[in-house]
């Protein structure tokens, strides 16, 4: 695997390194498979198995954003679109980036077909009305943005985590932000010659954990020096949002080597 730089940061950059994703879909067989069995088997391992599932040429979430626009446009609002709408939020579109496409789609496809979309859209991203509150007030806290959904490497993460490139110059910079009580799995920055990460609270409290020390509160301003070689996690309080600046410091065959996840229990004895 090419070089994987750091949890929180640069990893974003290299996804295209991961294996393909495959996308298992039984709809088809569910509903239809006994009246046509055929229709189910190009819907569940055609359509989805082989279309969906070639990730390496084009993302989840931008085939989620395709396949919307194309049902909305043609004024296909049943149970359908629904699932695929569900499926957007789930590849990491946003409530406020469906509103804005959808917005956009009802002056090429029609007033009345963005309408009939946004009604569905309120329902799916319904719980997400106070989380995005929540995220405009923190973006307001701080200078840097919040940035996108990290999706690519979510599995590597408990809650939602968000990554905006600040610098791609001289040094690699970025922002990253938790929502609370997200965290990070425990891992190692590895390298044979110097490598590590540096962190600077940004907004928010957050946590710096090393195996076998205390957690340290991170607040806006606090410095943490990450050398290589050593098993930590980092991430939100339980009670508030947060966001470091992620520096990748310089290093020989580095890679970042993924581990267990921080248990309820652990994370709990925090205060």
């Amino acid at each position: 695997m090419d070089r994987i730089i750091l949890i929180s940061v640069f990893t974003l950059f290299t996804f295209h390194v991961m294996a393909q994703e495959k996308i298992v879909q039984t709809a088809g067989r569910d509903q239809l498979g006994e009246f046509a069995p055929k229709f189910a088997e190009l819907n569940d391992d055609v359509l989805f198995g082989e279309v969906w599932s070639r990730t390496d040429k084009l993302g989840l979430r931008d085939r989620s954003l395709v396949t919307i626009t194309s049902l909305i446009s043609q004024g296909i609002t049943d149970n359908s679109l629904v699932f695929h709408l569900q499926s957007a939020k789930k590849n990491g579109i946003t409530r406020t980036e469906i509103a804005e496409i959808i917005t956009h789609i009802g002056f090429y496809a029609g007033w009345p077909k963005a309408w009939a979309a946004f009604n569905l859209a309120k329902g799916v991203w319904a719980e997400d009305t106070a989380g995005e509150d929540a995220k405009a007030t923190f973006q307001r806290e701080m200078i840097f943005p919040i940035g996108e959904p990290n999706t690519a490497y979510a599995q590597y993460f408990i809650g939602k985590s968000y990554l905006a490139p600040i610098s791609r110059e001289q040094v690699n910079i970025s922002n990253v932000t938790f929502e609370p009580g997200c965290r990070n799995n425990w891992h190692i920055h590895k390298a044979t010659h110097g490598g590590g990460q540096m962190l600077i609270g940004v907004a928010g409290r957050g946590w710096y954990q090393e195996e076998g020390k205390p957690a340290v509160e991170i607040l806006p301003g606090t410095v943490i020096h990450i050398p290589a070689g050593v098993k930590h996690w980092h991430g939100a309080a339980a009670d508030s949002w947060f966001a470091h600046l992620a520096f990748e410091i310089a290093g020989e065959n580095a890679s970042n080597e993924w581990l267990e996840p921080v248990t309820d229990e652990q994370y709990g004895m925090l205060e």
